[in-house]
């Protein structure tokens, strides 16, 4: 199963629409995480034409995905379980706080956001993950998101990197 990662989309601020690169990969999708600041309503409603997508939300979402949206996700697929959240707050690193959301729970990973950057790591036995942005680098060279396939309940995780958002 083919799931497409992504996170801090912040549409309609950073961009207008969603990155070829991206549709052609959504299109395919079997599911959608997104780690939050998807921004508005709409955005996430968009996703859902491709794929049931599983969000968390953000530090800039609208006040009505924070009512249809958790904070973070703890999501099974077949016999792994992925913890998904956003990463904001006070105090330590994104990736510190992304992994002390899960401190408490069995996870195999833990996908995060919020800082922009693209980040594939084992920290013991789990793997952490930050898509970055398909539509806002900001100091990143290449716009991203990624790619998780699950097979034999063992994960896959990739980024893809692309030069335009358009």
């Amino acid at each position: 199963m083919k799931i497409v990662i992504l996170g801090d989309t912040h549409i309609p601020k950073r961009a207008k629409h969603f990155p070829k690169r991206l549709l052609a990969e959504l299109e395919k999708a079997y599911a959608i995480i997104h780690t939050g600041d998807f921004q508005t309503i709409d955005v996430y409603n968009k996703l859902c034409d491709f794929a049931p997508v599983h969000g968390v939300i953000g530090n800039v979402d609208s006040e009505e995905l924070q009512q249809v949206l958790p904070s973070s996700l703890l999501l099974p697929f077949d016999d792994v379980t992925i913890g998904v959240t956003h990463g904001h707050g006070k105090g330590k690193t994104t990736e510190k706080r992304a992994l002390l959301a899960f401190e408490h729970e069995q996870v195999d990973a833990v996908i995060f956001g919020h800082s922009h950057i693209p980040i594939h790591k084992q920290i013991g036995d789990i793997t952490l993950f930050n898509p970055g942005s398909a539509t806002d680098k900001r100091r990143e060279k290449q716009f991203s998101f990624g790619l998780l396939y699950i097979q034999k309940n063992t994960l896959y995780f990739e980024h893809v990197f692309y030069d335009s958002k358009d």
